[in-house]
């Protein structure tokens, strides 16, 4: 048996999830790698919508899609994925099979600038609503700074508090690893 670590559990979830000609959503776009994955994904006939507050973040991405030739097929907000639903077209919604969030900073970036509990869950709810049945949200959730401990906490208990007969919920970690490791929280709608 070969565990899978967690970033690479994330991207196999949203494997699982996707097919060519699909729509995905990277809700925190970051340095643009999940980005890139998603638009590899969903290939020529998908389209990729991506999220994030930090220009620096829209910037980098911006150019590792560019370098990549697959820009074409990704649009980049630089706003909160919060803004999910009033952004994504409605036409598409049926095929918004996909989506992941990176929770904590920008690596690399201002560590103060982080995301926060009460767009996340906004950000889940509409996504849920707007996907159909098997649509997959991944959420790879980074704690180690106090405000990412506030956050774990806040969204746990949303969706442990969620109705099990509208999505399967799971959490995958490692339990003897030092220096809050990372976790994966996968929301599958059903």
């Amino acid at each position: 048996m070969k565990v899978l670590g967690v970033l690479p559990f994330a991207r196999l979830l949203l494997e699982n999830a996707l097919s060519e000609g699909d729509i995905a959503v990277d809700c925190t776009v970051g340095n643009g790698h999940d980005t890139l994955f998603l638009a590899n994904v969903v290939g020529e006939n998908g389209h990729v919508y991506g999220f994030d507050v930090q220009e620096q973040a829209i910037e980098k991405a911006t150019e590792k899609l560019t370098t990549h030739e697959v820009h074409e097929r990704v649009t980049l907000f630089q706003t909160g994925h919060e803004e999910v639903r009033s952004l994504i077209p409605k036409d598409v919604h049926s095929k918004l099979k996909g989506a992941i969030f990176n929770l904590g900073y920008l690596p690399g970036g201002d560590k103060t600038i982080v995301t926060r509990p009460t767009s996340t869950m906004a950000a889940i709810s509409a996504l849920l609503e707007m996907m159909p049945l098997g649509g997959t949200i991944v959420l790879v959730i980074y704690h180690g700074h106090e405000e990412g401990k506030v956050e774990k906490e806040t969204i746990l208990s949303f969706l442990e508090q969620y109705d099990q007969r509208l999505a399967h919920i799971l959490k995958y970690e490692f339990i003897n690893q030092a220096n809050n490791p990372p976790f994966v929280v996968a929301i599958e709608k059903r």
